[in-house]
């Protein structure tokens, strides 16, 4: 089966091919460093941060 790298878009093999979706382990790592960079984002609710429910306590 052949695939398009996400990274690249080289075309490149699924089967024995040990980074699989992408072409090699430098895109690999590329998509990696994006995810802990925070460049890619799943859509969600946002969250309360502790000083905004603070905010709410009797005082």
């Amino acid at each position: 089966m052949r695939i398009t790298c996400p990274m690249c878009k080289k075309i490149t093999t699924w089967e024995e091919n040990p980074w699989r979706p992408f072409c090699s382990e430098r895109c690999k790592l590329l998509d990696l460093g994006a995810w802990a960079s925070e460049e890619y984002r799943i859509a969600g609710k946002k969250e309360e941060s502790e000083d905004e429910t603070d905010n709410t306590k009797d005082t």
